[in-house]
């Protein structure tokens, strides 16, 4: 059975990072999902895809993941790149484009 480890992502709907610090292990679709004939809602026999499991650690979450005897693949964060910046750029005479409101 394969999961895949990686560290939560922050909310694109919010500015906070809350909740980032946390590892999940979530289990890979054994199954294809279907459309559900009566509703035509999407279906699947696989009751795993709706699993995830937090830790507090990377190895936390790879132990785990070997204890069970799961092939895991663990996707690294990619580091953010802060630019500096500060209101009174808005009003640099060299600016490339002309200020307006």
């Amino acid at each position: 059975m394969q999961v895949r480890i990686y560290k939560s992502p922050k909310p694109a709907t919010q500015s906070g990072r809350a909740n980032t610090k946390r590892w999940v292990l979530e289990f890979e679709p054994q199954e294809q999902r279907r459309i559900e004939p009566l509703m035509g809602w999407t279906a699947s026999g696989d009751t795993r895809q709706q699993l995830r499991l937090f830790f507090q650690s990377e190895e936390e979450a790879v132990d785990y993941a070997k204890r069970h005897g799961y092939m895991y693949t663990v996707e690294r964060e990619r580091e953010r790149e802060i630019r500096p910046k500060a209101y009174a750029d808005n009003f640099k005479y060299e600016r490339a484009l002309r200020w307006t409101h």
